[in-house]
């Protein structure tokens, strides 16, 4: 399978990542590998990924069965908003 260059935008640092990634490759892979070049101590499992305003279910669904095509922007966000101070 060819690779499959994407945008992920981690919200916690207003990050833009760019990986590069295959077909096969689980959405939650996406995500960790975006949340480590981010630099974000806080766990995986805190996050969400949406791609065209959706969000993304994970379990096993890769990057191609959620029909991500190349250069698409995802978004990582934590799960819970934070509270306005």
């Amino acid at each position: 399978m060819t690779a499959i260059p994407l945008r992920v935008m981690v919200l916690d640092c207003w990050d833009q990542i760019e990986l590069t990634v295959r077909a096969e490759t689980p959405v939650a892979d996406v995500k960790a590998r975006a949340l480590e070049a981010a630099k974000v101590v806080r766990p995986a499992s805190d996050y969400l990924v949406k791609f065209r305003g959706a969000e993304i279910a994970e379990g096993d669904t890769t990057v191609g069965e959620a029909g991500i095509v190349p250069n698409a922007g995802l978004i990582v966000l934590p799960k819970r908003r934070n509270p306005a101070k």
